[in-house]
């Protein structure tokens, strides 16, 4: 975890109700932030399971059978 200089903002039960930080880490944070969700969406390819399945029978049928089952 990176070190970030931050206040704590309580009510007056002190209670935690918001967080400051100085401008210059929040835009480190947004950084951060961006560059994990551009991997997430490289990462996940859901192209490379097409095909991986070999259905043995239609799945409309199975699923209507699998009801009539209840």
């Amino acid at each position: 975890m990176l070190p970030f200089r931050k206040k704590i903002v309580t009510d007056e039960s002190m209670r935690p109700v918001a967080v400051l930080i100085d401008y210059e880490d929040w835009q480190k944070i947004e950084q951060l932030l961006e560059a994990s969700q551009v991997l997430e969406k490289e990462e996940f390819n859901i192209s490379k399971y097409a095909g991986v399945i070999k259905l043995t029978e239609d799945p409309l049928q199975y699923q209507q059978q699998m009801r009539d089952e209840w």
